[in-house]
């Protein structure tokens, strides 16, 4: 009878410990975005959509009755998420097209092929990325990273600027990470050919994110055109692949954090909220963390340096050459 007492204590005892666990695992897992916005009809473009945050952003909008591209490097995978997408919602107005931002010819059929389909353009998400990874490099021989988090956004949003323009009021989300307050733009190494640390880049790269919203919202006044950039979050998703290789060390890392880590349905409200809260129809230039406006970090707020990424970024991507294929003009 005593055995039978302490099993039965030892297993409540393991259970509150368990309970409690997770209810502060939910504490510590964000906000959730509780506005019931209709999206009906309005045309969305979300990148790295196959999976992750983008897919749950995805998959929100579409719910909320949006047209959703999902802009995929991979078309397979992408394909069999839309599929699971239409099912769970309904909405058979989810597409898959192939964008690689690590290739900026991809970048621009994507464009093309988008242009061709539609006439407006009311919500683009840049949410796809890579972290940490060892050093490689994008076709136009930019360190990945920078490619791919930054450059290759930077391209996609500039082509796009007119249809968001003539769609207006319309937004631009872009995804950005807390590590950009760690970030430095290495000027005279911007392209870690000189020097390498995954780390360091990752972090450039994604106070490049924050810094390209600020001169773009500089640049869209009075277009009813706005940008924002944000902090999803710790979140279990593919880009944390590279953090560490050995098996033991991921699992290490993933015992430790496992409290703060979201999954990606909770990463993705802090988008959600950029994409559909009324306020940011006119609110633009600002950086969300955890559903609210908060404090983005001063190197990103330089205006000089943000004027130099931007006019660094236009010669990388060889933007002008880009506009004119594509039949647009550059935002003033």
């Amino acid at each position: 009878m005593v055995t039978i007492n302490k099993l039965i204590l030892t297993a409540s005892a393991g259970g509150t410990c368990i309970g409690g666990l997770l209810l502060l695992k939910d504490a510590l897992s964000g906000k959730i975005y509780e506005g019931k916005e209709r999206i009906d009809g309005k045309v969305v473009i979300v990148t790295g959509a196959n999976s992750g945050i983008g897919k749950e952003t995805v998959k929100e909008l579409a719910n909320r009755g949006g047209k959703v591209y999902m802009a995929c490097r991979d078309l397979q995978k992408c394909e069999e998420e839309r599929q699971k997408i239409v099912l769970e919602t309904k909405n058979k107005s989810v597409y898959c097209r192939e964008c690689d931002l690590a290739s900026q010819e991809s970048v621009k059929e994507f464009v093309k092929t988008f242009k061709k389909e539609q006439q407006h353009l009311h919500i683009l998400v840049n949410n796809a990325g890579v972290m940490k990874c060892p050093r490689l490099v994008t076709q136009e021989n930019i360190e990945l990273q920078l490619g791919v988090n930054h450059m290759g956004h930077f391209l996609l949003t500039n082509l796009l600027l007119d249809y968001l323009k003539e769609s207006a009021p319309s937004r631009i989300v872009n995804v950005s990470s807390v590590a950009h307050a760690r970030g430095r733009m290495k000027w005279s190494d911007l392209n870690s050919e000189i020097h390498y640390d995954k780390r360091e880049a990752y972090n450039q790269s994604k106070l490049a994110n924050v810094m390209f919203t600020m001169e773009l919202s500089k640049r869209l006044q009075g277009t009813g055109v706005t940008a924002n950039a944000l902090h999803p979050g710790l979140v279990d998703t593919n880009i944390i692949r590279y953090i560490n290789e050995s098996a033991m060390g991921r699992y290490i890392l993933a015992l430790g954090a496992w409290p703060f880590i979201r999954t990606p349905q909770r990463g993705a409200q802090t988008v959600l909220y950029a994409c559909l809260d009324p306020q940011f129809e006119k609110v633009s230039g600002k950086y969300l963390n955890d559903c609210e406006i908060t404090s983005a970090a001063p190197q990103s707020l330089d205006e000089k340096n943000n004027l130099r990424l931007w006019l660094t970024s236009e010669k990388w991507t060889r933007l002008q050459a880009a506009l004119n294929e594509t039949g647009n003009n550059p935002v003033s």
